[in-house]
């Protein structure tokens, strides 16, 4: 079993349905203020890259993270809805960061990084993309540890 100390921000594909109802009320809106915060603090990072030299930029990321997560404490995030192909936005992964940043030396820039999640079958796949037509691959398995930890198993 491995564990990691790594964050990551990842965005889901969009929901294929729009809500019946919309709120008005400031409760209602604290989640969507939180992730446009979250958002607007990683939109210039180059996914984790620049954040790497910025302690500052780093210590606002992770609060804004921390932000998130606990508006959404109690609820269940291992559920069928974590099965999804999902679109790395940040990371402080060195692995990823170190393959993102020196792709040049293959004479490409990396793409997308994409995680493919699959609880049911407990799958979880790294992707990395190097257009027009590479890629980097890895296939790990996942266990859930609580409604709101998955952790990984290489």
């Amino acid at each position: 079993m491995a564990t990691a100390t790594a964050t990551a921000c990842f965005l889901s594909p969009p929901a294929t349905r729009s809500p019946k109802f919309t709120c008005s009320s400031t409760l209602a809106t604290q989640p969507d203020s939180a992730k446009k915060r979250l958002l607007s603090l990683i939109a210039d990072q180059d996914r984790g890259l620049r954040t790497q030299r910025d302690p500052a930029a780093l210590s606002s990321i992770v609060a804004a993270i921390d932000a998130v997560a606990a508006l959404g404490r109690g609820a269940v995030t291992t559920g069928p809805s974590l099965s999804a192909t999902w679109r790395l936005l940040w990371t402080t992964e060195k692995e990823q960061l170190y393959i993102i940043e020196n792709a040049r030396w293959f004479g490409t820039a990396a793409g997308d990084v994409l995680q493919v999640i699959d609880v049911e079958k407990k799958a979880l796949n790294n992707v990395i993309t190097f257009p027009p037509d590479g890629v980097f691959f890895v296939r790990s398995g996942i266990e859930i540890a609580s409604p709101q930890r998955v952790n990984f198993r290489v």
